[in-house]
């Protein structure tokens, strides 16, 4: 079985060159407060795009992680590629000033049954050819804390596209997919992330997960919620290895 590689050097100022794997980054804003290093995930994004009211944290939050800086001069450098959503959450002068600057919108008002993160997923799929292949990873800033079924969804869409690398990022914790198709390995940055770390089964039990570089490994272990579910693990190693026979989540802390 192929083995795929993980690494949060998105979490840094800059990405080293000899990083494996080489990645090419989209991020998505979503309408939750920004976490105060979004401005080094939009410096290594090819492709920025704000899902709804994610344009609004944009317009409001971005100058306030410079306040040596005019708000105005903040808001024109980051100015979003795409506002794609049912724009139901976004403020008309919000919209107008991206419009004004440039950035394309789609109004998806009339589907209801997919959330503004899959809206925008969908889309960059539709612009970007290839964005399945393991060499792209999209960012999802603001996409844990606030309602809890709105992380649901978000984790939904986890699943929903597990053919693409997709990582969301709050303040203080990530949460990525690790599909069973695959042997896994995490590449840790001790200086950003961990050490608390968790590995979740979603959609189905695991019968066995194997990991090494965990305080507490599992070995040929069980997983099931009603059960045993990793959570509350502390990393010891610098690359963490999971081998297992059902999708699971992947989740570990970030340091502030």
């Amino acid at each position: 079985m192929d083995v795929m590689n993980h690494t949060s050097s998105f979490l840094l100022p800059s990405i080293p060159i000899d990083n494996k794997p080489a990645l090419t980054y989209a991020l998505i804003v979503l309408n939750q407060r920004l976490p105060r290093f979004t401005p080094l995930l939009w410096n290594h994004a090819q492709l920025r795009l704000c899902a709804d009211g994610g344009a609004n944290r944009i317009y409001d939050e971005m100058p306030d992680l410079f306040p040596n800086e005019d708000p105005l001069d903040v808001r024109n450098r980051y100015r979003p590629d795409v506002i794609k959503g049912d724009m139901d959450s976004i403020r008309t002068e919000v919209l107008a000033f991206y419009k004004d600057l440039g950035t394309k919108t789609v109004d998806e008002s009339l589907d209801q049954d997919t959330t503004d993160l899959h809206k925008c997923i969908a889309h960059i799929q539709e612009i970007t050819p290839g964005v399945e292949k393991p060499n792209w990873c999209i960012l999802v800033a603001g996409a844990l804390g606030g309602r809890f079924d709105h992380e649901i969804g978000n984790i939904n869409v986890l699943c929903r596209f597990s053919n693409i690398r997709i990582v969301l990022l709050s303040e203080d914790s990530l949460i990525q997919l690790l599909p069973k198709s695959h042997h896994h390995e995490i590449h840790i940055l001790s200086s950003v992330e961990g050490p608390h770390c968790g590995l979740i089964p979603i959609g189905m039990p695991s019968a066995n997960t194997t990991t090494t570089g965990l305080q507490w490994d599992l070995n040929n272990t069980e997983m099931r919620f009603g059960g045993l579910v990793s959570t509350s693990n502390i990393v010891r190693e610098g690359k963490i290895t999971v081998q297992s026979d059902s999708d699971l989540l992947w989740t570990i802390s970030i340091k502030n």
